[in-house]
């Protein structure tokens, strides 16, 4: 397949995918998921029976939304990074006391563009500011129109159980110094509990899962030239107690040499693409993480069995 008209996009996604297939063990960065396809099937995985993060946190914001609006304050400049379909924030928004703005961080153009369009139909007052860029990188944000009283940096999903915990800290101090003095971050984190329900979310029985993990091998293909055969490698998901993460692979089914341009690798049966971490947290364990990155933990919200939290911090004044 011919690869794609160069760009800086390309040229970044190109020297990431032949820096981790040319390490030991074979690697890959999971922003990569999120191609229009990727965004898309992961919007499925959310509303899968075995996938249970959505849905709960999901649960609690709508529970503790009045609480949770009273803890942000009035003309709040809500900054969600990951944002997706933006529609957790929208409980947020419908809860909150004149917020000023959204800005809306996301890697996928087209699902941004998308969602912020829908938000700001629906919040004609409210003002929507789009911004297409990698957030596990320092982000620039643009400045609204109204000054707000206060920056909440908004972070669902569970996604900073992407991270590994040394890059997590360093992500989590570059929010604190993004939102500054009286800065505020509210963040979902999955809890630790049965390896059984942690592996089963990540393998679901539709298969939606191992769709979403394939479709990057698809993506490499398509846009930089790959000959990734996708029936030669299947989806892996377990659970490493000893790292607390749940970790999903690619797994070569064959011995096998596949090519991106001019470049081959060669996998033996059996060997995987690491291509995700999913770390979990007990209460404890996390606060102590955000500590470390500059904030001090001011409340949080759980469901009946614990599965999930939904944690506000303060960026510390120490």
């Amino acid at each position: 397949m011919p690869l794609n008209p160069p760009n800086s996009s390309n040229a970044t996604f190109l020297d990431d995918v032949l820096h981790g297939l040319g390490s030991q063990p074979k690697q890959m960065p999971p922003k990569y998921f999120y191609d229009a396809i990727g965004a898309e099937l992961f919007t499925q995985i959310c509303e899968l029976e075995e996938y249970y993060p959505t849905r709960t946190e999901i649960s609690i914001l709508q529970k503790n939304a009045t609480d949770i609006a009273t803890k942000l304050g009035e003309q709040a400049m809500l900054i969600e990074y990951g944002s997706g379909s933006l529609d957790k924030v929208r409980i947020l928004l419908d809860a909150l006391s004149d917020p000023v703005a959204l800005c809306a961080i996301d890697i996928s153009a087209e699902q941004l563009k998308a969602a912020s369009k829908e938000v700001q139909n629906a919040y004609p007052e409210l003002e929507v500011l789009a911004v297409e860029a990698d957030f596990t990188q320092v982000v620039p944000l643009p400045s609204p129109e109204t000054s707000p009283k206060a920056h909440v940096a908004f972070f669902p999903g569970s996604t900073i159980g992407n991270f590994a915990p040394e890059n997590a800290r360093d992500f989590l101090a570059g929010i604190s110094e993004t939102i500054g003095v009286d800065g505020l971050l509210l963040i979902g984190v999955d809890l630790k509990k049965d390896a059984s329900r942690l592996v089963a979310a990540y393998d679901d029985a539709k298969g939606v899962t191992a769709a979403f993990n394939l479709n990057l091998l698809q993506r490499i293909n398509f846009e930089l030239g790959g000959d990734f055969d996708l029936t030669l490698f299947r989806h892996i998901a377990r659970y490493s107690k000893v790292n607390g993460r749940i970790e999903m692979h690619l797994e070569s089914c064959t011995d096998q040499t596949v090519r991106i341009g001019d470049h081959a690798f060669d996998f033996e049966a059996g060997e995987t693409i690491h291509t995700e971490n999913s770390y979990k947290f007990s209460s404890d364990e996390f606060q102590a993480l955000a500590q470390s990155a500059g904030f001090d933990h001011v409340q949080s919200w759980s469901d009946p069995e614990d599965l999930f939290s939904v944690m506000l911090f303060h960026v510390s004044s120490r």
